[in-house]
């Protein structure tokens, strides 16, 4: 049987414990992955539309996730997935190109900032109404690196859209597309 891992990386205030990614790490768990969560902090206060302030915070969120994951050997796996959300795109894609890994991505809410690392191995969600990425910007992102763009129709940058009825069912459709990208 070949070794599996699954690495999930959060945004700054959407934790692993949040439902995009606790689902999606259970699913993966399900599936036979090795689950891994690169939980990190201390990022700075007021990023939004601060780009000095985010670039410390990609360098943060990278510096600890070099860190957090030095002691794996990816050579002894032969299915790398990356579950990634907002800030947490930007470090994964990072850091598999730093590494040189040919791993799956599950993006959830990618910022712009993704595509300057991202390749074509994977799988964009984005709401339509994130306030941090434009659905334009992250629309051509996906088309230059032929990446699948799932849109969540009035979704904020946790695909949701306040009514709760409404949002139970897109994590619902988002966690059984997954689901049969997975087994794929």
């Amino acid at each position: 049987m070949k070794k599996k891992i699954a690495v999930l990386f959060p945004g700054i205030g959407y934790t692993c414990d949040k439902p995009l990614l606790y689902y999606t790490g259970k699913l993966a768990m399900a599936r036979g992955y090795k689950l891994v969560k690169v939980e990190y902090g201390n990022f700075p206060s007021g990023i939004k539309e601060n780009k000095e302030k985010m670039e410390e915070a990609f360098r943060c969120g990278l510096e600890q996730a070099e860190k957090i994951l030095q002691d794996i050997c990816w050579e002894e796996y032969e299915d790398i997935l990356f579950v990634s959300k907002s800030i947490g795109t930007v470090i994964s894609s990072a850091f598999a190109r730093r590494h040189q890994l040919s791993a799956k991505n599950i993006l959830f809410t990618p910022l712009q900032q993704t595509f300057l690392f991202a390749d074509g191995n994977g799988i964009v969600f984005h709401g339509t109404a994130d306030p941090w990425a434009d659905t334009k910007d992250i629309t051509e992102g996906c088309k230059k690196l032929n990446l699948p763009l799932i849109l969540t129709d009035e979704g904020n940058h946790s695909l949701e859209t306040g009514d709760t009825l409404k949002d139970l069912e897109n994590l619902q459709q988002i966690i059984g597309l997954l689901f049969n990208s997975l087994d794929k």
